[in-house]
């Protein structure tokens, strides 16, 4: 046998001859790298593009966008992590402390507007996953609004009625029977897709609509749930103190962060560890990928639609009792009218690219934009407080115009080798 033939055998190390992607990856292998890139990138690429597009529009009015972006910036009490010095954190249920970086007194204003970014970061976490879980499923949740509007009611009404209740069960009533309003309401629209193929973007508005006049209705005058001290104010009673999740830091008279927090950052890891580590996870992603072959595969497509936005629904239900229970304490035909938490977790989503550790930092990015350019916490002297709710809501609406970038890109770049193409060939054809 001749040295130069081959034996059979390689070395560990060394690439398949007839394997062509261990020289060259395939078009598919670098496609899928762009785009598994492209998820980390985009959203970055997206946000800087969406605030630099801003500050064009604060220079236009005649402020230094810079300095406009510092005021918001320490306005949502994000300069708080750059505040090193010699503190100490009480140990809950003793006298002692232990030695901490930062200053956690929020009678200061940078721990203050921290706290209230966090209150706003929370309920963003779970109207993000409720939109985020349904589009795994392959479905679009428009209906997180409502579904947050309808755990809060149940959330007040359970907090305000049964005063008699323990603390820790009244507090555990309150959040699951906020939450389970919340999947029941969005299971309706589940149903409808499954049972006669009703579009889930109309259906989940629609339910939107019934929430807002259900509330306004049972929060209005002489509304069942409008409190019982002055009825001349559309406003439902007081969340007894038994009700009230315990504030973790800052004055409970002031908004305090309280604990509801931790319980949404548990439902990233939970969203996760659903979505990739089991039986329902597989199935509910395998029916947004292609609902004909889940089918094929024996999937009941039906169940995981109604499922997908059920827990979808859950999400945002909870985040709705979790308002009321931490820190809003009551709910106003107001508070129905005007919130629109629901539709900022649709932004939230998709920035994050629907997964755990992107909605997450999604919901931090438009909580302390939400906060930062608040009446209360930008200097009127820097930047008109008025002017500044339209550009967060300008900055919104950018990150939802480009956070699709990848797919353009993945474009540019089909187009580019096609164009490539022809010139190669000719290249290759003049040196033969």
């Amino acid at each position: 046998m001749s040295e130069n033939e081959p034996t059979g055998e390689r070395d560990a190390g060394a690439p398949l001859a007839q394997d062509p992607e261990a020289y060259a990856p395939t078009v598919a292998r670098r496609l899928a790298f762009y785009q598994r890139a492209g998820g980390i990138v985009t959203p970055v690429l997206t946000a800087v593009f969406a605030f630099f597009m801003g500050g064009i529009v604060v220079l236009a009015t005649g402020h230094n966008p810079i300095t406009t972006y510092k005021a918001i910036f320490e306005g949502a009490g994000l300069n708080w992590f750059f505040h090193f010095g010699n503190y100490h954190i009480d140990i809950p249920f003793t006298n002692d402390h232990v030695w901490f970086w930062w200053d956690t007194n929020t009678n200061h204003t940078a721990a203050y507007n921290l706290t209230q970014t966090l209150l706003t970061t929370t309920p963003l976490i779970l109207t993000g996953l409720a939109v985020a879980f349904s589009f795994r499923c392959g479905l679009f949740n428009i209906g997180g609004q409502g579904q947050y509007i309808v755990g809060a009611i149940i959330a007040v009404w359970v907090g305000s009625r049964f005063v008699d209740m323990p603390h820790l069960p009244h507090i555990l009533f309150g959040i699951g029977a906020a939450a389970l309003a919340g999947a029941l309401w969005g299971a309706m629209a589940g149903f409808l897709k499954a049972t006669v193929g009703a579009h889930e973007v109309i259906t989940t508005i629609m339910l939107n609509w019934v929430a807002y006049w259900a509330g306004s209705y049972l929060l209005g005058r002489d509304g069942p749930l409008q409190n019982h001290t002055d009825k001349s104010i559309p406003i439902s009673d007081t969340v007894v103190d038994d009700a009230k999740l315990p504030a973790i830091w800052g004055n409970p008279a002031l908004q305090a962060l309280h604990a509801g927090i931790f319980i949404a950052l548990a439902t990233l890891f939970v969203f996760y560890i659903v979505l990739n580590r089991t039986t329902l996870g597989y199935e509910v992603r395998a029916v947004g990928f292609n609902p004909e072959a889940a089918r094929y595969g024996g999937i009941s497509v039906g169940r995981n639609f109604i499922l997908a936005l059920a827990i979808s629904g859950l999400f945002a239900g909870l985040a709705g009792g979790l308002d009321i229970l931490g820190w809003q304490f009551r709910l106003g035909v107001l508070d129905v009218q005007v919130s629109n938490i629901g539709f900022i977790g649709i932004a939230v989503a998709l920035l994050g690219r629907n997964t755990a550790v992107g909605v997450g930092l999604g919901a931090l990015l438009f909580g302390s934009l939400l906060t930062g350019t608040s009446t209360r916490s930008l200097d009127p002297e820097i930047f008109p407080p008025e002017l500044a709710g339209n550009l967060a809501l300008m900055i919104q609406a950018l990150i939802l115009l480009f956070v699709g970038a990848d797919l353009l890109i993945l474009y540019l770049w089909q187009v580019r080798r096609k164009l490539r193409l022809p010139g190669l060939a000719r290249a290759a054809k003049e040196q033969a």
